[in-house]
């Protein structure tokens, strides 16, 4: 088992993130985990993510507060333990629109070598 306590997480740099914290909780440095990562961005009042696309999937956990993705379809407020899927290549973006931080599981697969 590998166990990541939240004071050791090593902070991590997402690209095209502003006024976002990022921790790696599983995966790459902080465990043995194959086929995924897992990390918790803390996303401060007005922070967000720039529009963009990867081409791979995600899962979004918001843990605290309420963040709003932005896809082609339209614009989701996603509150307290809600998530949503990004299919690989769906461009989003993310805006914490709040007066508080919110903290959002991210869980990714690893990118193709």
């Amino acid at each position: 088992m590998d166990v990541t306590r939240l004071s050791d997480a090593k902070p991590y740099v997402a690209p095209k993130h502003y006024d976002v914290r990022g921790l790696r909780l599983q995966g790459f440095e902080a465990s043995g985990a194959e086929n995924f990562w897992v990390g918790l961005s803390i996303y401060l009042p007005g922070g967000g993510a720039e529009m963009d696309a990867t081409p791979i999937e995600k899962v979004y956990v918001v843990v605290e507060g309420e963040v709003t993705v932005i896809t082609d379809d339209g614009e989701t407020v996603l509150k307290r333990f809600d998530s949503c899927r990004l299919a690989p290549s769906e461009a989003r973006a993310v805006e914490n629109r709040m007066n508080l931080p919110a903290l959002m599981m991210v869980v990714m697969p690893y990118p193709a070598p």
